[in-house]
């Protein structure tokens, strides 16, 4: 047993020579057996191990195995902290029990990493659990990543357990030394060197998914397949082999296709997106939902396929529902990614209105607009076309006085507007031009507008001038329009 620990150590360099290392240990047969063979490496790896144990409170005999550990440390030399967990009510009333203390767990794990500057968490899963692991994810419909099971070692920040308000750096490895151990393995072992674990009823309860399929699914397929825990360990080792591959294959594409992300959208090239291999589009709508839901266990296949056809095939404005509430929304050029009121949201690089507004301008000066915007309007004192048009940007433009006129204002739009676009032969209406620039729809009703004399729209705000509006040789004056953001004092 210690001859294979240490070359799963060192093949998958889970631990270094010397490091500080946390070692979760429940008091069960798993932790026990993975506690004392690293306890035994310590002279020739030099570890510094710290036990680590938290007491759930959930069961009567908790804060007998909580001692119990203590014990277990004491008799080693070692160092333990043991804290006990504030469960919400809702746990302790059976709702989520299972995976709420497996939160909680990986959090005070965490902490407590942090807190001694360790590098690597040990936990003591094992082969069993690995093949119950896959199988698990196979009913539930996982990808590839999922039917890797559990890695032999990861960052502790990709770990989708961990509760939300725990910053962790990337040299915090969850690592597992006893992945490749059976169950029989570990209980012979613990005969051997009369470690007496303590063991788990709640274990034994087959209404958990995974003591049924511990107890009595696993049991009948074996009748079958008498090597299936086996076979089911080594289709991880193999998956997690070649899903290394796709992995630095969907590296280059995401890289490649996100064209802006953050927060709580993620946006793709569409047309670039559409011309990827099937295996790589599944997977990128798979990231997408774990970058924007970190917290998700699965994300199963009923759900990519229907969002993959819906994305390879869908015009504009058609959505696919993703679990945790994200919404896959086809755009002109783009592939989003969000909640609803994320995807609708306009950026906030540019000044909007609420719909249905209207601002009153001054002929000359400046006005608040909401969100921290304001627009001035500044008469220049000479008119050079050629400059004032190398000059325009999305938020400054001249206009001819003349069309401003002397009651301006910004609004949105209205039933029957129309819009006469510089560089267009006629005026067209307005939802027609809002389609041609490719504005999202969501966007449309707060797009603010420049409305001048006899409420012509001289200015879609960020797009387009109006051909009455342009500055020519014979405009008789020019008045400069400028939004900006408003500095606080």
């Amino acid at each position: 047993m210690l001859r294979r620990v240490e070359t799963a150590i060192e093949e998958h360099r889970l631990l270094r020579r010397g490091e500080r290392v946390v070692v979760g240990v429940s008091g069960g047969p798993d932790s026990l057996t993975l506690l004392d063979l690293l306890h035994r490496l310590t002279p020739r790896w030099g570890f510094r191990l710290h036990v680590a144990h938290l007491d759930h409170g959930l069961r009567p005999e908790s804060a007998a195995e909580a001692d119990f550990v203590r014990g277990v440390a004491a008799e080693r030399g070692l160092p333990c902290t043991v804290e006990r967990a504030a469960l919400p009510a809702s746990a302790r009333r059976g709702v989520a029990v299972e995976e709420t203390a497996r939160r909680h767990r990986y959090a005070f794990l965490a902490r407590l990493a942090l807190r001694l500057g360790a590098t690597a968490i040990a936990v003591g899963h094992n082969a069993d659990d690995q093949a119950e692991t896959v199988l698990m994810h196979l009913l539930r419909g996982s990808g590839l990543a999922g039917l890797r099971g559990m890695l032999p070692a990861r960052p502790l920040r990709e770990y989708r357990l961990l509760l939300s308000d725990v910053e962790l750096p990337e040299a915090l490895r969850l690592v597992r030394p006893l992945l490749f151990v059976e169950r029989a393995a570990i209980e012979q072992y613990c005969r051997e060197r009369d470690l007496r674990p303590r063991r788990d009823p709640s274990n034994a309860d087959t209404t958990l998914f995974r003591n049924r399929l511990r107890h009595e699914v696993i049991p009948f397929l074996e009748r079958v397949q008498p090597r299936l825990r086996e076979r089911l360990v080594n289709l991880a080792e193999v998956l997690r082999a070649d899903y290394a591959l796709l992995e630095a294959r969907i590296d280059a594409a995401w890289a490649e296709l996100l064209v802006a992300g953050g927060g709580e959208v993620l946006h793709f090239d569409l047309r670039r997106w559409r011309e990827q291999p099937l295996a790589v589009r599944r997977a990128v709508i798979r990231r997408a939902v774990y970058r924007l839901r970190p917290a998700l266990r699965d994300v199963d296949f009923v759900h990519v396929e229907a969002a993959e056809r819906v994305a390879q095939r869908g015009r504009t404005g058609a959505e696919a529902t993703l679990p945790g509430g994200v919404l896959l929304r086809v755009g002109y050029e783009r592939l989003s990614f969000g909640s609803r009121s994320a995807l609708e949201a306009p950026p906030p690089e540019r000044p909007w209105l609420e719909a249905g507004s209207r601002v009153p301008l001054s002929a000359e000066g400046r006005t608040p607009l909401p969100g921290g915007w304001a627009v001035e309007l500044r008469r220049l004192p000479s008119v050079d076309p050629a400059r004032v048009r190398r000059d325009a940007s999305p938020l400054r433009v001249c206009v001819d006085a003349d069309a401003l006129g002397d009651a301006p204002c910004l609004r949105t739009r209205r039933r029957g507007d129309r819009f006469h676009p510089h560089g267009m032969p006629r005026p067209m209406r307005l939802s027609d031009f809002f389609i041609n620039i490719k504005l999202p729809r969501p966007w449309r009703d707060r797009q603010p507008l420049l409305v001048g004399r006899d409420g012509t729209i001289v200015w879609v705000v960020g797009h387009r001038l109006a051909a009455s509006a342009l500055v020519r040789e014979e405009s008789r004056a020019v008045v400069e329009v400028r939004l900006f953001r408003r500095v606080e004092r």
